[in-house]
């Protein structure tokens, strides 16, 4: 099992940058790769973007150009850099880890509130 914790989230004018952090603790040695995860109210959890061990990316269409997702494996620590932010993107971010399609765990989940 891993423990993930995010943090930096918060409020926002529309065209702000924010970058959020996922550190993990526990069995890392079994992680293969990492995501961030977005719900907005009254909708269903998307991916966000995700990265492999190796350093490939994956991100969705609605944020491609704008979020940048990074790893920090000395520190074990994630990233996802959000510029031109915009109210669409408010949501409470989440992080997960996974191990060949298995979800190892999830952090708690950081909001992030963009306004207009």
């Amino acid at each position: 099992q891993v423990q993930l914790v995010e943090s930096g989230g918060g409020l926002v004018q529309a065209g702000g940058s924010l970058r959020l952090s996922c550190e993990v603790s526990g069995s890392t040695f079994s992680i293969n790769v990492m995501g961030w995860y977005r719900q907005a109210p009254g909708k269903q959890r998307e991916l966000v973007a995700d990265i492999t061990n190796g350093g490939t990316t994956n991100y969705a269409d609605s944020v491609k150009g704008r979020f940048t997702i990074s790893r920090d494996n000395a520190k074990n620590t994630m990233y996802l850099q959000m510029n031109s932010l915009k109210p669409e993107d408010t949501a409470v971010y989440s992080c997960n880890a996974a191990a060949f399609g298995l979800v190892l765990g999830w952090g708690q989940g950081t909001q992030v509130t963009v306004s207009s």
